[in-house]
């Protein structure tokens, strides 16, 4: 599955609430951000605004979670209808396929993001690293986290699994020349699978507890709440005692969670995008009670991830929230 970009809508920017802005210590954030200028973009003076493409930390005032609010209730006027509700559940996957053979020209870059956010990722494959480790990429996608950790890895003893119940998806991993080289050192793997499959089957080669990481970028939010449970049963046997899971996801109140017009409703903070695929927007509270209160794991972090972007040629400001989280098994 892939992150999307959502596009810029017309908002009128002058009538933006009032922006709150926090200095978080580095060391309460998921990675550390130096020598990085990622993370370190504080918005100082609300005049300064438009002087950067972007600002990190942006704390909202409760002004403008009510308008967030507001503009989500109205949603619930217009909300997707059950003939069609029935129809984009019974079969997620098929727009998903339909997504990558539309796109398979037009991917997204590299996530370099994830040094940062993530060392666990580039500690396991550094060179002085030897120990035997496995990583899956769940919800792989055209592969921009698998290739990236794959082509800086120099651990001997790694092996990186990427599955995606998109089989358009998987077979475009599996048509890079890398993945065939290093398929046959026995390095790398990808294969169709479904998180939430209800007869608890593994990825295709992955033994039960067998992964070290099991990374999730932008795959829980694409699952019906109602396959949380089954998923939450699966990483359990995929993943080591002691391994970790790597988290991010949408978060409450997101640009692209207000901006959903008519008809896009599923159900409470669940919606359907335009191309067919699915969208949940989660809290840090739900996220610990998904995964910890009521699953097996144990909390290592959960985070908000706040950026204001800013459109200075159009002078708009774009609200994103996105939320990270690392458990252990």
């Amino acid at each position: 599955m892939a992150e999307f970009v959502e596009s810029t809508p017309e908002v009128d920017s002058a009538s933006d609430p009032i922006t709150k802005v926090t200095k978080p210590p580095l060391d309460s954030r998921i990675g550390k951000d130096s020598p990085f200028v990622f993370g370190q973009r504080y918005l100082e003076n609300e005049d300064d605004v438009f002087n950067h493409n972007a600002w990190d930390h942006v704390e909202w005032g409760e002004e403008q979670i009510k308008q967030a609010q507001e503009m989500i209730s109205k949603q619930y006027d217009h909300p997707v209808k059950d003939f069609d509700k029935a129809l984009y559940n019974a079969n997620p996957a098929k727009y998903w396929d339909i997504f990558y053979k539309h796109n398979r020209e037009n991917f997204f870059k590299d996530r370099k993001w994830l040094q940062i956010e993530f060392p666990s990722l580039y500690k396991v494959t550094a060179k002085d690293y030897q120990k035997p480790t496995t990583i899956l990429e769940i919800g792989c996608g055209a592969g921009n986290t698998f290739y990236p950790i794959l082509n800086q890895n120099e651990n001997e003893n790694l092996k990186i699994y990427g599955c995606d119940y998109s089989k358009v998806a998987v077979d475009l991993v599996r048509s890079n020349e890398t993945f065939a080289e290093q398929n046959e050192k026995g390095v790398a793997f990808s294969s169709v699978w479904d998180l939430a499959n209800p007869e608890g089957n593994l990825p295709e080669g992955m033994e039960p507890n067998s992964a070290d990481i099991v990374i999730m970028i932008f795959v829980f939010s694409a699952l019906h709440p109602d396959q949380w449970q089954q998923a939450i049963k699966n990483l359990r046997k995929v993943l080591k005692t002691g391994g970790e899971i790597l988290f991010r996801d949408y978060g409450r109140y997101d640009l692209a969670q207000v901006r959903f017009k008519k008809g896009r409703l599923l159900d409470d903070n669940f919606y359907i995008r335009g191309d067919g695929t699915r969208v949940y927007f989660f809290t840090e509270e739900e996220l610990e009670e998904i995964f910890c209160i009521n699953g097996p794991f144990e909390k290592v972090k959960i985070a908000t991830d706040r950026r204001l972007l800013v459109n200075r040629k159009k002078q708009l400001k774009m609200y994103r929230n996105w939320l990270q989280g690392v458990f252990k098994g």
